[in-house]
């Protein structure tokens, strides 16, 4: 059963749109926050300002910086994050509800992907 991040982590994610196609959700947290392990579906994030994240999945990390007013393709997985700057993240993940009729093979995906 897929983790939904709006009941796994509700301090941090809640949901500022929704219609038959796409769910919208707002994400914050603070320096040293730690989310639990959630899942996303194939998600465009959108970032309003500056963050450094690492990310965690299947027993592998990855450190990711963005900058502020980034755009991001995030292919469907699941992870948990630690914010490791000294900035607050804040970011919106516009969450796709039609899965992708060819998903792209290779394993489990970690992180955002710039295109």
């Amino acid at each position: 059963m897929a983790l939904d991040p709006v009941q796994t982590n509700p301090e941090h994610y809640r949901v500022v749109f929704e219609n038959d196609r796409v769910r919208v959700l707002e994400y914050t947290d603070e320096p040293g926050d730690i989310s639990t392990e959630h899942h996303h579906p194939d998600s465009v994030m959108i970032t309003a300002g500056s963050f450094r994240r690492r990310l965690h999945a299947h027993g592998r990390s990855l450190d990711v910086e963005l900058p502020d007013e980034a755009v991001r393709w995030l292919p469907a997985q699941d992870h948990y994050g630690e914010n490791t700057g000294t900035t607050p993240s804040h970011a919106f993940f516009v969450e796709l509800k039609e899965a992708d009729p060819n998903p792209v093979t290779g394993g489990p995906h970690l992180g955002p992907v710039k295109l």
